[in-house]
């Protein structure tokens, strides 16, 4: 489409013109395909949170439950030490409530 500009003498105007055209439509056609990929890249970022997220709380969930049974488990297998470590912090926890 545009001239073989290998010898400048011969550049004229519209030669420049139509350069000048191409070269705009080109930057403009990298634009937007740059712009495309940040948005691409965005939503990828995105999903990859959410799943890593989604994970986290799953995993924090299951080791809550395990906490809680283990827990009930020591109160099944151990009542009487159970009941002192509850009278213990309930202690504790009025003494730190008393002293404000």
């Amino acid at each position: 489409m545009a001239k073989d500009v290998t010898n400048t003498s011969n550049l004229s105007v519209d030669d420049i013109s139509v350069q000048l055209a191409v070269l705009k439509d080109d930057i403009a056609s990298l634009a937007s395909t740059m712009a495309d990929l940040t948005k691409a890249k965005s939503a990828e970022a995105a999903n990859q949170a959410k799943s890593t997220a989604q994970d986290l709380a799953n995993s924090g969930r299951d080791k809550a439950l395990e906490a809680q049974q283990t827990a009930e488990d020591f109160v099944r297998t151990q009542p009487a030490a159970a009941l002192g470590i509850a009278a213990g912090v309930g202690f504790i926890a009025g003494l730190f409530a008393t002293r404000r």
